[in-house]
Parts: C-alpha cells; sequence; structure tokens
C-alpha cells in the first residue's frame, strides 16, 4: 500500500512539473506515502481497542472537564491540516474513563479525513458511549490551512464548533457551566 501511495505521489510531482528524480524530490514520494498514512491512522483503529477496558467504578457525579487536547487533522476537502484544540466535558454516572483514553478518542477520530463538525460529533457520541454519562459537551476549536494558506488567505480565522449531549443539551445550567469552566 505505500508503495503504491508513493507511486501516485511521484506522479502528482511530476504533475505539478517537478522533476521527480531530482535529488531533493527523489525519496519525497515515499516520505509523503508514509506521513500521509500516518496522519490518517485512526482509520485503522477502534474504540472498543483503543479504550481497552479504562472505564472504572465511580461515585463522583459532578462535571468532569477535559482542556485543551491539542488535535490536527486533515480537511476531506482539500487534504490540508486543520489544528487546534479540543475540551471535553461529561456527567459520570456511575463510571469515568481514563483522562489519556480521552485524548486517544480525540485522536483517533482526528487522525482521519474529516470536516470539523463531524469530528466534533464523533467525539462527542464516543464518550458518551463508552461513559454512558448523563451528559456530554464537546467543543473544538481550529484553524484550517485550507482557508489561510489558499483560497480567502485569512490567517487569523477560527473556526469553533459544539455538540450538547444529554443533560449539557437539556440543562442551561449544566452547559453554562461548561462554556465558564472553558473559557474561564
Amino acid at each position: 500500500m505505500t508503495e503504491e501511495l508513493a507511486t501516485h505521489y511521484r506522479d502528482i510531482i511530476a504533475g505539478l512539473g517537478e522533476d521527480p528524480d531530482r535529488e531533493g524530490l527523489r525519496d519525497t514520494p515515499m516520505r509523503a506515502a508514509k506521513a500521509m498514512q500516518f496522519l490518517n491512522q485512526g482509520y485503522g483503529q477502534t474504540l472498543e481497542s483503543l479504550v481497552n477496558g479504562a472505564v472504572f467504578e465511580s461515585k463522583t457525579d459532578e462535571m468532569v472537564l477535559i482542556k485543551d487536547i491539542e488535535l490536527y487533522s486533515m480537511c476531506e476537502h482539500h487534504l490540508l491540516p486543520f489544528i487546534g484544540k479540543c475540551h471535553i466535558a461529561y456527567l459520570p454516572k456511575g463510571k469515568v474513563l481514563g483522562l489519556s483514553k480521552f485524548a486517544r478518542i480525540v485522536d483517533m477520530y482526528a487522525r482521519r479525513m474529516q470536516i470539523q463538525e463531524n469530528l466534533t460529533r464523533q467525539i462527542a457520541e464516543a464518550v458518551q458511549e463508552v461513559t454512558e454519562a448523563r451528559g456530554v459537551g464537546v467543543i473544538v476549536e481550529a484553524q484550517h490551512m485550507c482557508m489561510m494558506m489558499r483560497g480567502v488567505e485569512k490567517q487569523n480565522s477560527c473556526m469553533k464548533t459544539s455538540v450538547m449531549l444529554g443533560a449539557f443539551r437539556n440543562n442551561l445550567n449544566t452547559r453554562q457551566e461548561f462554556l465558564t469552566l472553558v473559557h474561564g
């Protein structure tokens, strides 16, 4: 599979008018193929294997917030990166998830060709599925290279998306607490 991708990258380089055999580009097709596989490794992961049983009983029933989880994803429209951070909160109902698993969930979905709106929903639904929480809130803030490097070239733009499930959607006080904790 890597060799096939490298062949396509070689064709792209030649199609852009460059010589793929010149010294600086000779190994680029293989490097680019390996980089693209790494950037999209989320396709080879599952929620079950990622969580690996790291759900624990707990009497905690107050909001748990994990802020500023960095993320790197690939815009499915232009195959350019978007980079940002994710904030996740949930209201446990007898179970909590191991802390590192939140970052792993973010990475699993971010490491796929994606749009930010879907990424935010996938993360929220995964946390809900694993924890069976009373509610889940997710906010993703990202800068998109497809908007910064091409097209309108707006360097200071930032896209923010949110998904609120359960109590975060139905209870204004819960939603407000989440937003205050994230931005406070």
